[in-house]
C-alpha cells in the first residue's frame, strides 16, 4: 500500500508525515529529518518495480541527474537509498503549488508574468544542459511555483547525460504528449533543444491558456506534434506583443536547427524583449530549404513494421496493484497486445502513416500566389484552399502560412491550405487617445490596421496602460498595410529592475547562485555589503536585505545583505520568587541545562528575589537552589526579547521548627509529638540499655530537643532496647 510508510521512520532518521504525489513509479511523502532539523520531501520507488531493473535505474538516474546540479531554480537532493528493498531520494521540500495549477487558476497568464517564470525555467535548464543533463519532461506539472514567485524545476525521471549515452533508455519516446518535441515523438536521439521546444509549449500555454495541440487521444496529438502548425498566440489572445510571440514560435519550431540552439541564446532575446517590448525579431525559420524527413518509407509487409517514425509517449500515471495470478497476467498481456495491433491498424487504414504513396509538400512561405503558384504547373500534383489575411510580416500577395507544411508527405492530389496576405486601402484612424491600450488595439483591428506596435512612454501623470499619442495621429488617414505606433502611459521606469527574494537562500553554501541572483545572465543589479548578525538561523543563511523584494530600483543599484552567525541572540529574562524568613544567609546556586550558571549568597529574611538570566536559544531548562534545596524551575526562550519563560514552578523553601523534648517518653508517644510539632521524616534506632525500667523509652534525639529543624529534615530518635 502506499501509505505503508506514514508513521514510520527510514533508516532511523526520516520520519514519514504524509503522502504528497503519486507518479507512475514512486510514491512522494513529506518527512522530518530528525538529524539536519528539516521538512523533506522523500521519493521511494514502488516496491512493485524494484525488481524492474528498467525502472531501478531511471530511479537511479534521477538521482544521479540532480545530484550534480546546484542552481537556485532546480531542486536540492540531499541523500539516495539504493537498497534491495528500499529505494529513495531525499530532496529539498517545496511549499508551493504547480505552475500547472496557477495557469488552471488564472487561464490566461500576463505576459510579464510569463516572461519571468520562462526566464528562471530556461536558467535552471542552461545549468543543466551545461552539466551534459537534458530533462526531456519539461512541463508546467514538473515547474514547482513557491510564494516568492520564484520556481523550481523538479522530477528529473526521465532525465539523461547527453554527453555519455547516444539514445534514450528504452529506445523510444519518453515524456508528455502535449509538450514533447517532434524529435522525442519519432524516438530519435535527442539534446538540449528538445527541452527548449517544450519550454516553447509551457510559454504558449501561459500566454494564450491553450495548449497549441489537443486530441482526444495521446496518438493523435504526437501526429499533431509531428505535422500541424499551432495557431499563431495573437490569434488567441492579441494583447500579446508580437516580439514574445515570434520567440515562443521560434522556441516550437519543428525543426531543430530553426530552433533556439542553446537556453542561453533565447535569454538574449528574452532580454532583449524585456528592454524593448514592441521589438520586431529579424528570423529566417519560415523558409525552411532541407525539412526533416520524419515518415517511415518502407511499405507495409506480412510483419508489422518498426514504428520508428511515430512513438507513443509514455506516461507517469498511476498503476494499479498487479495481481500476480497467472491468468489474469496472459489476460492484460492479451488486452495490451490487442491495444497494440488496433492502433497500428488504426494508423495503416486512416492516417496513411505507413503508405509509401505520398509526396513530398513544396515549401511556398514567401512566394507570391498569384505570380507564382497559382497557374504553375509546377504544382499540378496539388490543390490550394487560399484564404486572404493581412500580416506583419509578409508582403501583400505573398503566401505566409501553409498546411500542410513544406517538407511534409502527403498523398498526391491532395490539398495545401494556404493563407495569402491581401493588399491594404487608406482608412481614417480612429480616436484612440485616452483609452485603454487594449480598447486602441481592438479598435484598430476593427477600422482594418494590422500592424500594431505599442510602445511604452513613462509618465507619472497619466494611469498606465492609457494611450497617449500615436503615429500616424488619429483622424488621419492612413494604409491599412501600414504600421501604426501607439504609444501608452507607463509608470515603470525601463531603466530600472526588480529586486529578487534571497531571503533563506544560504550565500556561505551557494555564494555563487547568490551573486547570480543580482548579477548573473539577464540581471543588472549589484551585490553590494555582506554583514553579519547573530540569529538562530543556520551559519551564512541570508536574514534580511537591504532592499525589499519586488521593489524597482535603477539598474546598477548595489543591493545588502545580512547573513546569520548561526549564534543565537541573547536576551534576558527575570528570575523571581519569595524567599523564606530564616534570619541567616544561605546560597542560591542558578542552573542553565544542568550547568552551573551563577552562584550567590543572601540573607533570607522573607521579601522578593530577582535575577536577570541572561542566554541563547530555546527550550532551556532553568533550576534555582536555596541551600540545596529546589525552590524554582522553568522553561526560557532566548529566541525572542526580551525572553520568555514557561513551565514555571516555584517550591517554597521548607520552614525551621523546634525539635520538641520527647527524652523518657514511651516510643509512640515521643514520635506523635515530633509529628505534631510539623516533623515528617521520622526514623528510630535502639539505644543499648541496662535498666529494664526504661525499655521502650526515648534515650534523646537527632538534631536534640530545642534545636531549630526544617520540617523535611531527617529526625532520629533513639529508644532504649
Amino acid at each position: 500500500m502506499m501509505d505503508s510508510y506514514v508513521g514510520k521512520r527510514l533508516d532511523g532518521r526520516y520520519e514519514i508525515r504524509e503522502i504528497i504525489g503519486v507518479g507512475g513509479m514512486a510514491v512522494v511523502y513529506k518527512a522530518y529529518d530528525n538529524i539536519d532539523d528539516r521538512i523533506v520531501a522523500i521519493k521511494i520507488l514502488k516496491e512493485k518495480f524494484l525488481a524492474n531493473e528498467e525502472f531501478r535505474r531511471r530511479f537511479k538516474n534521477e538521482s544521479k541527474a540532480i545530484a550534480v546540479l546546484s542552481h537556485p531554480n532546480i531542486v536540492k537532493v540531499y541523500d539516495v537509498s539504493f537498497g534491495d528493498r528500499l529505494q529513495y531520494i531525499v530532496m529539498e521540500y517545496i511549499e508551493g503549488i504547480t505552475l500547472k495549477e496557477y495557469i488552471e487558476q488564472q487561464k490566461v497568464i500576463s505576459w510579464k508574468e510569463a516572461l519571468h517564470f520562462t526566464t528562471q525555467m530556461l536558467r535552471a535548464l542552461q545549468h543543466a544542459h551545461d552539466k551534459g543533463i537534458v530533462h526531456r519532461d519539461v512541463k508546467p506539472q514538473n515547474i514547482m511555483l513557491l510564494q516568492n514567485g520564484n520556481i523550481k524545476v523538479t522530477d528529473f525521471g526521465i532525465a539523461r547525460f547527453s554527453r555519455g549515452e547516444t539514445r534514450t533508455m528504452t529506445e523510444s519516446a519518453i515524456g508528455s504528449v502535449h509538450y514533447i518535441s517532434p524529435e522525442q515523438a519519432r524516438g530519435e536521439i535527442t539534446d538540449d533543444k528538445a527541452d527548449i521546444y517544450s519550454v516553447g509549449v509551457v510559454l504558449y500555454e501561459m500566454i494564450t491558456g491553450k495548449l497549441p495541440f489537443e486530441s482526444d487521444s495521446a496518438v493523435s496529438v504526437a501526429i499533431m506534434q509531428l505535422q500541424n502548425e499551432a495557431t499563431r498566440p495573437r490569434e488567441i489572445n492579441p494583447q500579446i506583443p508580437l516580439g514574445l510571440e515570434q520567440i515562443t514560435l521560434r522556441a516550437m519550431q519543428k525543426h531543430t536547427k530553426d530552433r533556439y540552439q542553446s537556453a542561453a541564446e533565447m535569454l538574449l532575446d528574452l532580454d532583449e524583449f524585456k528592454r524593448n517590448p514592441a521589438i520586431k525579431f529579424d528570423y529566417s525559420y519560415f523558409v525552411d530549404k532541407e525539412p526533416t524527413k520524419f515518415i517511415n518509407q518502407q511499405p507495409i509487409t506480412t510483419v508489422a513494421p518498426k514504428a520508428t517514425s511515430l512513438v507513443i509517449p509514455e506516461y507517469e500515471e498511476e498503476e494499479e496493484e498487479p495481481n500476480k495470478t497467472l491468468p489474469i497476467l496472459v489476460g492484460v498481456m492479451s488486452a495490451l497486445l490487442a491495444v497494440i495491433i488496433l492502433i497500428i491498424i488504426f494508423l495503416a487504414l486512416f492516417t496513411d502513416l505507413f503508405k509509401n504513396d505520398r509526396i513530398e509538400v513544396p515549401d511556398l512561405i514567401g512566394k507570391n500566389y498569384v505570380e507564382e503558384v497559382q497557374d504553375n504547373p509546377k504544382y499540378k500534383d496539388w490543390k490550394f484552399d487560399v484564404k486572404h489575411v493581412t500580416s506583419t510580416t509578409y508582403q501583400p500577395g505573398q503566401i505566409c502560412k501553409q498546411s500542410p507544411y513544406g517538407g511534409a508527405k502527403a498523398k498526391k492530389g491532395s490539398t495545401i491550405k494556404l493563407e495569402v496576405v491581401t493588399p491594404g486601402s487608406l482608412v481614417e484612424v480612429p480616436p484612440i487617445n485616452g483609452t485603454e491600450i487594449g480598447t486602441a488595439r481592438s479598435a484598430l483591428q476593427a477600422a482594418g490596421f494590422s500592424k500594431i506596435e505599442a510602445k511604452p512612454e513613462y509618465n507619472d501623470s497619466v494611469a498606465p496602460g492609457i494611450v497617449l499619442r500615436s503615429e500616424p495621429a488619429q483622424g488621419t488617414k492612413a494604409d491599412t498595410s501600414a504600421k501604426i505606433i501607439v504609444y501608452y502611459a507607463t509608470d515603470v521606469d525601463e531603466n530600472a529592475e526588480e529586486v529578487p527574494n534571497v531571503i533563506g537562500m544560504n550565500y556561505v553554501k551557494n555564494k555563487e547562485d547568490v551573486v547570480a541572483f543580482f548579477e548573473g545572465e539577464g540581471m543588472h543589479l549589484k551585490l553590494g555589503r555582506v554583514t553579519e548578525e547573530d540569529s538562530n538561523r543556520p551559519a551564512g543563511e541570508i536574514i534580511d536585505q537591504s532592499i525589499d523584494p519586488g521593489t524597482r530600483v535603477p539598474k546598477g543599484t548595489k543591493i545588502d545583505i545580512v547573513i546569520s552567525t548561526g549564534k543565537a541572540a541573547n536576551a534576558t529574562a527575570t528570575i523571581q520568587f519569595d524567599l523564606p524568613n530564616l534570619g541567616e544567609t544561605k546560597k542560591i546556586d542558578i542552573f542553565v541545562d544542568n550547568v552551573l550558571y551563577d552562584s550567590q549568597n543572601v540573607k533570607c529574611s522573607g521579601g522578593k528575589y530577582t535575577y536577570n538570566l541572561t542566554s541563547s536559544g530555546e527550550n532551556r531548562a532553568i533550576e534555582v537552589t536555596l541551600a540545596g534545596t529546589t525552590v524554582y524551575t522553568a522553561t526560557g526562550n532566548f529566541t525572542t526579547s526580551p525572553a520568555t519563560l514557561t513551565n514555571v514552578k516555584i517550591t517554597p523553601y521548607p520552614e525551621k521548627k523546634t525539635v520538641p523534648d520527647v527524652r523518657g517518653e514511651p516510643k509512640e508517644e515521643a514520635i506523635a509529638a515530633l509529628k505534631a510539632a510539623g516533623f515528617n521524616n521520622i526514623v528510630t534506632e535502639e539505644f543499648l540499655n541496662f535498666d529494664p525500667s526504661k525499655s521502650g523509652k526515648v534515650q534523646g534525639t537527632t538534631p536534640s530537643a530545642g534545636s531549630k529543624a526544617d520540617v523535611n529534615q531527617k529526625i532520629t530518635v533513639y529508644v532504649y532496647r
